[in-house]
């Protein structure tokens, strides 16, 4: 019975990801689209392309930080079905209605409800019980910058879109200074290219261990290949073509200078559309680890490794103060990524509609900043293991990009909607997750 209600959690969660994708798909595609850069389809299936890949390029930090969002030594599996179902209705209810919700943060909110109700109900461990079933804060441990916990993803509703927001803006101001025929703005730029040449120099590995190394008889393909260089190497891309394309901007006409941009959408888009793949996928590994750990802890001699359904899921602990890294098997990510990348094949057009023309008008100027500061944005928060919304993430680069032509270009009623949306995703999808438990409980437990 337990064993069946652990593949019932694996299967919801794989659903969810497949929501998520079709829900999430305006995030990667609705500038693309409104300034017809490519076809719906094309869009996609471009977007579905880059979700996929993003498995080859990110860790498994955000799944690590989704798994402990309940300590999972107090919680059962019904906690957990409990957050998924309420996660996967909340995001139906609100891509029927064309409202880009962050399923980051429903997912989260169903998993954090649920745990609440059944620290309240059955949890008599005072330690962990009520509230305290909760992470909520969780100190930066050595070598990690940010604490942990669900208050800090809470905080990073209003920090993602802060955040991509303001990338964006300063990207515009950069672009528009560029656009002058003086030297000044071109000494900026080539200044700012040896600051990120001078960063990308510190933070690249360039001595990749043995059995890491994807190409044992090619160095530089194996340091261009790592993992965390790829990411960063992206960032690379997306500054580069950016600032070259600053370099020569007076010299292009307006309409040269439009039909580049347009090409450079198809870069920017893609580095978006990785770090969606990278940050969303990345969520349901999470729930399944953690519904993995539950199951291994009721059931401590069980076997796990079964063939090709290999559920071996250790999470990263620390004990005694020696550090022990977890492991996940391979065919979680993969599945977790195809499946993200076939949901987004799905589209969303509903949602795409409200991300690409009702929140202002996107041109290809528009386009490329926003995607770009939203894809800087998703690679950075992936980097501290921050699970953010990659709805809120871009929704508040094209606010960002709007707003230097003027406040009024934003349509503000629309975007105050979506703010309140964002608010309530969490308390709404923990109540429900709540409820939902409650009745499990009566048929499960």
């Amino acid at each position: 019975m337990e064993f069946n209600l652990l593949l019932l959690i694996i299967l919801l969660a794989l659903i969810f990801d497949y929501i998520n994708g079709f829900h999430d798909a305006a995030n990667s595609i609705a500038t693309i689209v409104a300034t017809k850069v490519l076809t719906p389809f094309q869009a996609v299936v471009w977007a579905a392309f880059f979700n996929f890949l993003a498995y080859w390029v990110f860790g498994f930090g955000v799944a690590d930080t989704v798994a402990k969002t309940a300590h999972t030594s107090s919680i059962n599996l019904t906690v957990i079905l409990s957050g998924l179902i309420a996660a996967i209705i909340w995001n139906l209810i609100t891509w029927w209605k064309g409202i880009p919700s962050s399923s980051s943060h429903t997912l989260i909110g169903g998993f954090a409800g649920a745990a609440i109700a059944h620290g309240f109900r059955d949890v008599t461990d005072s330690e962990h019980a009520g509230f305290k079933i909760v992470n909520w804060l969780k100190a930066a441990k050595e070598g990690e910058l940010l604490p942990s916990g669900v208050m800090i993803v809470i905080i990073f509703i209003i920090f993602a879109p802060l955040i991509g927001m303001i990338i964006s803006y300063f990207i515009s101001l950069w672009m528009i200074y560029s656009s002058k025929k003086k030297i000044l703005p071109k000494v900026v730029t080539v200044f700012l290219m040896i600051l990120v040449v001078y960063f990308l120099n510190s933070v690249l590995k360039f001595e990749i261990d043995a059995k890491d190394a994807r190409f044992v008889n090619s160095k530089f393909l194996s340091i261009i290949t790592y993992p965390t260089n790829i990411k960063w190497l992206l960032v690379g891309l997306v500054f580069f073509s950016l600032a070259i394309f600053n370099l020569l901007f007076s010299s292009f006409s307006s309409a040269k200078g439009e039909a580049i941009l347009k090409k450079m959408q198809l870069i920017s888009s893609a580095a978006f559309s990785l770090g969606h793949g990278g940050n969303d996928s990345q969520k349901v590994m999470g729930i399944i680890a953690a519904a993995v750990a539950v199951y291994i802890k009721t059931n401590p001699n069980v076997n796990m490794s079964m063939g090709w359904l290999d559920l071996n899921v250790i999470l990263p602990s620390e004990k005694d103060g020696i550090k022990i890294d977890g492991s996940i098997p391979g065919w979680i990510p993969l599945t977790c990524y195809s499946v993200i990348a076939l949901g987004t094949l799905s589209g969303g057009w509903k949602i795409v509609k409200t991300m690409g023309s009702k929140i202002t008008k996107v041109t290809a100027f528009e386009g490329v900043v926003a995607e770009s500061a939203g894809a800087l944005t998703l690679f950075m928060t992936e980097h501290f293991k921050i699970p953010v919304s990659t709805t809120h993430t871009i929704t508040g680069s094209i606010i960002g990009v709007g707003i230097t032509k003027r406040i009024s270009a934003v349509r503000w009623g629309v975007t105050i909607n979506l703010i309140w949306a964002w608010a309530l995703t969490i308390p709404i999808s923990g109540i429900l997750a709540a409820l939902i438990y409650y009745l499990l409980s009566l048929f499960l437990n």
